[in-house]
């Protein structure tokens, strides 16, 4: 945990200090995890708070058992004067707290029970069991691979002995994790680490430059290993304890679909599928049937030539196109073989959760601690299903709808501007007038409204044809310096190349190419030319239009810092519920 506390400002410098918030737990005199209980008894354990910048800080209390097992643990305050009155409690740098223990409904003569601590900064205000007293129970299912293989034993394509694949039509092997859902591809038998790809298209950019279809130092790889705001990475919740930072991925050119000599491996903590990998999703059926075929376009790791790399249509197919087209993005990542599941049997409804990112009671918790993806309620009507899509200002939450906006069903559409004057987005063109009026007050309502930033600013960096989706925000495709092309309004669009700025149905039906009027076309605010404008395409990349053209619209904001959670754990069938704090 990184702490900033600001000591002293002068002349523009800030002197930021900095520490560790750790704390150690201990048994009969010694640092542990483990207490070893007979049944109806009592164990005692201290947790001691060592934090050098003596801030205050919160403390929630869990153990870990197996699903199996039927025993209830809990803390007991009594006899213990400095016993806090609640999980929660604040404990100041250095101060110790005195617990006991005790297990019932256990058929053995003793029960290790491994306990854990949640740490947070007083700010952070983690939750306090209704109770006051309850040590939550996480239950572990196993490490992700051995689950994985034993619940979809008869979906695995071993003929690999590099990769175990998962296979099939629709597979059990959801997984939700920093608020996007995933879908396991295969396992390595050397270490068992777990390769992951997204469901759904998170973004849309150019793969390269005209003509370049290398991956290493590409538009993509750039995108997805950008450990800023801005980037894939550093969206990813605590990604260093979660994926194998060192993955290597096979960049081989080939024109086949079988496996590719390893002739171009290149190191990344995230990448995207190969063909090959692909191809292996579906054997035992065909592309269009397959797990992975998502009704969308997007990408994939492989030249098919010097000029071209292969991507997937909205049917399934693998065609290949010229690096200069911003087609979606799947990202793949490889989760470390440690990773345990704690819960979910799988499915689309109810996946895999991951020890470390399956948080709950987060009653009162700032919506700006949390991830890019996660699910809120907010609005009025038919439209109230929103997304975290970064924490690009500090302190504030930047939300998109989760689809274009709709009027009894339908979606609704807008052109972007009247005429060229107006390709550049503000509150008073045509879009940005519609955004600023009607929908605050007829889509958002008063209580909602009250949680919008009253300003933002937006970046409208011009990105034509073969260019680098960061001169959407930034005046050079490799520098630091911010465009100059912005505007101020309460409610805008996403740009090209941020986060969600993707399509989260499909667009063609499965097994075919009929579309499913589950997507439209919606604007995004990023000039093409001075007479074009970026939109999100229903099959989930991005192309250009003139102005003048009416597309589908996705509101997007900031939501201030106080706002808090109040229910929800920020998955679609239950979204965050919000209150200002």
């Amino acid at each position: 945990y990184a702490m900033f506390t600001v000591t002293e400002e002068k002349n523009n410098a800030i002197s930021i200090v900095t520490g560790n918030l750790y704390y150690d737990l201990t048994v009969d005199g010694n640092t542990a995890t483990a207490l070893v209980v007979e049944p109806d008894s009592f164990k005692e354990f201290i947790v001691t708070l060592k934090n050098p910048n003596n801030r205050s800080t919160r403390l929630n209390l869990y153990y870990v058992g197996n699903e199996s097992e039927e025993i209830d643990v809990a803390y007991i305050e009594e006899d213990y004067n400095s016993i806090p009155s609640a999980t929660g409690e604040n404990f100041a740098s250095g101060e110790s707290k005195q617990y006991k223990i005790r297990v019932s409904n256990i058929s053995h003569s003793t029960i290790t029970v491994n306990l854990g601590v949640e740490a947070g900064l007083d700010y952070n205000d983690l939750s306090i069991p209704s109770n006051g007293h309850e040590i939550r129970k996480m239950t572990i299912r196993g490490l992700v691979a051995d689950v994985v293989q034993d619940d979809i034993m008869n979906r695995l394509n071993t003929s690999d002995s590099e990769q175990t694949f998962v296979t099939g039509e629709n597979p059990n092997n959801y997984i939700w994790y920093s608020g996007k859902l995933w879908r396991v591809v295969s396992i390595d038998p050397s270490d068992n680490s777990v390769k992951l790809v997204t469901q759904w298209n998170i973004s849309a950019v150019p793969y390269n430059a005209e003509g370049n279809t290398a991956f290493e130092g590409s538009y993509m790889e750039t995108w997805l290993n950008d450990t800023s705001v801005d980037g894939f990475l550093g969206n990813l919740r605590d990604y260093e304890n979660f994926i194998k930072t060192d993955s290597v991925w096979n960049v081989t050119l080939t024109t086949a679909t079988t496996k590719p000599a390893e002739t171009t491996m290149v190191t990344d903590a995230v990448g995207l599928l190969n063909v090959y990998e692909y191809t292996m999703s579906y054997s035992g059926t065909d592309y269009s049937n397959g797990y992975l075929n998502n009704g969308q376009y997007w990408w994939t790791l492989t030249p098919y030539s010097p000029s071209t790399v292969r991507r997937v249509t909205t049917y399934g197919l693998a065609i290949d196109d010229s690096p200069t087209a911003a087609y979606g993005v799947r990202p793949s990542i490889n989760l470390k073989s440690s990773v345990r599941i704690t819960s979910g049997d799988g499915t689309e409804n109810n996946p895999y959760r991951l020890e470390g990112d399956n948080d709950s009671n987060l009653n009162g918790t700032l919506l700006n601690t949390r991830y890019s993806g996660e699910y809120i309620q907010f609005g009025t009507g038919e439209n109230t299903l929103y997304r975290i899509v970064s924490h690009e200002t500090n302190g504030l939450t930047k939300i998109t709808s989760a689809e274009p906006l709709k009027s009894s069903g339908t979606f609704i559409t807008s052109a972007f501007g009247s005429s060229s004057s107006e390709v550049n987005y503000s509150s008073s063109n045509t879009i940005g007038s519609f955004l600023n009026g009607e929908y605050l007050t007829s889509y958002v309502g008063d209580s909602y409204r009250n949680m919008i930033e009253p300003s933002t600013t937006w970046y409208l960096g011009t990105v034509g044809s073969g260019v680098s989706y960061r001169l959407a925000k930034y005046s050079s495709a490799t520098g630091n310096e911010l465009t100059t092309s912005t505007t101020d309004a309460q409610v805008g669009l996403l740009r090209l190349g941020e986060l969600m700025a993707g399509q989260f149905e499909r667009d063609a039906v499965k097994g075919g190419s009929t579309s499913t009027d589950f997507t439209t076309d919606y604007w995004m605010l990023t000039p093409y030319s001075s007479s074009g404008v970026r939109y999100v395409s229903s099959a989930g990349g991005t192309d250009s239009s003139s102005l003048t053209n009416a597309y589908g619209v996705c509101p997007s904001m900031n939501l201030k810092s106080n706002v808090v959670i109040t229910g929800g754990s920020g998955t679609k069938l239950d979204p965050f519920i919000l209150s200002i704090g």
